[in-house]
């Protein structure tokens, strides 16, 4: 549960954590996971992971190619599993705060609700990609997709790769239609701070996803050495700026604490 301060009739919490610690730890174990990820695939698997079908030298590993071998699958589908539960947590926290802030404004309340499922959706979405994986090789360009040669079936793989890359592109542009809102009535520097980060990240996320599909599409059509780097490179713009746009997170929530406490208990007289 998020809380602000406590009174002073409540008992002592079990657990208390100041939510931009929350927030940091649960960004960077998405995150440490993927850098290990490839530098472990650069150090150690660099011919697997680069190889593609045209056959041509590349010199970084795509997202995909980079969490499918061994350690780095299970490395990435740990972290993952760490990080969804507080995913779902931060999702709802968001709710009940533009609940708080729209509540006699229709339309924006109608998009909190789209902002909730959107984030729930994008978070079960990437936890489909990381533990059902496709038994084709496919270059998707999407956060932190997960391809492991196996006889998971493909099209669950295919429709959570979907479900990810629509609900992040969705809950990112919602995001800042209500921030944008928020920011006409608000004079918190941290509001207007987190506004604007969260804008430039989305745009930020569009191009990167835009080149990023450019050089898939110039790799397969022509077979020309490096180009699978660039797309490689893209791709992890992608993953950074998507990164980027949850952790303003800190700003939001920068005054509130994750706190884990026991009820109070009745008097008796």
């Amino acid at each position: 549960m998020l809380q602000g301060p406590y009174g002073l009739d409540r008992d002592k919490p079990l657990f208390r954590l100041p939510f931009t610690i929350f927030a940091v730890a649960t960004v960077f174990l998405a995150l440490g996971g993927l850098v290990s990820c490839i530098l472990i695939s650069l150090l150690y698997h660099f011919e697997e992971s680069t190889a593609t079908h045209c056959q041509v030298p590349n010199y970084l590993p795509s997202i995909s190619a980079s969490i499918s071998q061994t350690p780095e699958r299970y490395i990435w589908r740990v972290c993952i599993g760490l990080h969804s539960a507080p995913r779902f947590l931060v999702a709802i926290a968001y709710f009940n705060f533009y609940r708080g802030r729209f509540a006699k404004r229709w339309a924006e309340w109608l998009l909190s609700c789209l902002t909730l499922a959107s984030a729930l959706g994008e978070n079960l979405g990437l936890l489909l990609l990381t533990y059902v994986s496709s038994n084709e090789t496919y270059g998707e360009f999407t956060l932190l997709l997960t391809y492991v040669s196996s006889n998971e079936t493909y099209d669950v793989h295919k429709n959570g790769f979907i479900i990810f890359i629509a609900c992040a592109l969705v809950h990112m542009a919602v995001t800042c239609r209500l921030w944008q809102v928020i920011k006409k009535y608000s004079f918190s520097p941290e509001e207007q701070t987190s506004y604007l980060w969260k804008k430039w990240l989305f745009a930020f996320n569009i191009m990167s996803c835009l080149f990023a599909a450019y050089f898939y599409r110039w790799h397969n059509s022509y077979c020309d050495p490096g180009i699978y780097t660039f797309f490689a490179f893209f791709e992890y713009l992608v993953v950074l700026s998507n990164i980027g746009f949850h952790i303003t997170a800190y700003w939001d929530f920068g005054t509130k604490e994750v706190m884990v406490a026991t009820p109070p208990e009745d008097k008796r007289f």
